[in-house]
């Protein structure tokens, strides 16, 4: 519990509140916790990277490479820590976060990390209130970092006002919460799930395809949701271009039905949650073109066959597994979901309908309805962050 045996990247940017992070390093590891430092370029003139490599009892990193040539790997970085948390964070730091401006060291680490950040940040009275800083800090917390807000008090300027760096004892406090909280709601860990997400791409030639609307947007919220609970995770994915946070998900490509059939065996038998989100073509071209089809002819037909029915399958060969199947349905819709779950061998169905506004296809809101052999669950409009916590939650139950 708590900090004990966790791995804290601290990143320390440009601002007078650096010389307080000496205090919060020491606290970290009187806590147990094994603490890597990066500073930007800027911190350097702040805060001695000998005294934070003494009380860390590691190097600390500024640049891309060593003295004598050695590689700083951010990748091996981020990937190391259990949380990232940069402290002070100031405006310009900020701003490069928010924006991808991948300038230093500290920033390329930022960008490959797949684990929980979090924002102490730190400036000027104006500076912190500034429309550009707001809105900053607001795309941070859309993209899932948590922000410790600054503090009321004397600035460095004389001003007083916010902008002050929340002090170590409420920063260390925040992070020991968090991990506090993220033990307690493992209630799917040492679980297997099993996720498919966006849409399968048949090709008709070299350069067309069939395929539909799907974000895969409900399926990557699914797989991040189930990775904070615990769970590792494997989530086959269709072609979408969306990125994963957490480094508990095994993320595995694929563009056609068969490819994602195929992909789905290999992992089905050691699931013990699959949840079928991708929505898969129905059917393919009897024969892929070679060359691009020239349009000579005022029609064109195509040939189509059916696709295998990977939800079928599933339910066929399903024997511990807990299975999860989505319907989104224009007609008839509950009659639908409810028919398909007794079908397809499902214990749990999903039901979404086109016919309800900023739900379905594209959208970053859901509205779901969902049941089961012997109940039924309405749910309201919600970001598909959250539909995903509640499918989660029932699935839980």
């Amino acid at each position: 519990m708590g900090l004990s045996e966790k791995k804290i990247l601290l990143i320390v940017s440009g601002g007078i509140a650096a010389y307080k992070i000496n205090n919060l390093v020491r606290d970290f590891i009187k806590k147990n916790a094994e603490v890597q430092v990066l500073m930007t370029p800027n911190a350097e003139h702040f805060v001695s990277k000998l005294t934070l490599s003494t009380l860390s009892k590691k190097p600390i990193f500024t640049d891309f490479f060593t003295e004598n040539g050695t590689w700083n790997s951010h990748i091996e970085l981020a990937h190391w820590a259990d949380v990232i948390l940069v402290a002070p964070c100031t405006a310009n730091t900020l701003a490069k976060m928010v924006h991808g401006i991948c300038d230093n060291l500290a920033i390329a680490t930022y960008l490959s990390a797949k684990c929980p950040i979090f924002i102490a940040p730190a400036m000027d009275l104006e500076m912190y209130q500034h429309p550009s800083t707001k809105q900053n800090l607001e795309s941070a917390q859309h993209f899932g970092h948590q922000i410790i807000p600054a503090e009321h008090g004397e600035l460095a300027s004389g001003l007083f006002g916010l902008g002050r760096m929340a002090e170590p004892e409420t920063i260390s406090k925040t992070i020991e919460n968090f991990f506090n909280s993220a033990e307690h709601s493992q209630k799917l860990k040492g679980k297997n799930v099993l996720i498919t997400a966006g849409p399968t791409y048949e090709s008709i030639d070299p350069v067309r395809f069939i395929g539909n609307h799907s974000s895969g947007k409900m399926g990557f919220a699914l797989a991040e949701e189930a990775a904070k609970l615990g769970a590792k995770v494997v989530l086959i994915s269709g072609p979408v271009s969306l990125n994963i946070n957490s480094k508990n998900i095994d993320i595995q490509k694929v563009t056609s039905a068969k490819e994602m059939f195929d992909e789905v065996f290999k992992h089905y038998e050691n699931s013990d949650i699959a949840i079928a989100a991708a929505a898969v073509s129905d059917y393919a071209p009897k024969e892929i073109a070679r060359e691009k089809i020239k349009k000579n002819d005022d029609n064109f037909t195509l040939e189509l066959v059916k696709n295998p029915d990977i939800l079928k399958a599933m339910g066929e060969k399903k024997t511990k597994q807990f299975l999860v199947g989505f319907a989104l349905e224009t007609e008839n819709e509950e009659q639908n979901a409810k028919e398909k779950l007794i079908r397809k061998n499902l214990d749990m169905i999903v039901l979404n309908s086109l016919r309800d506004e900023n739900a379905g296809f594209g959208n970053d809101t859901n509205k779901v309805k969902i049941f089961t052999k012997n109940s039924e669950k309405d749910f309201p409009l919600k970001s598909k962050t959250e539909v995903a916590k509640d499918i989660l939650g029932e699935i839980v139950r």
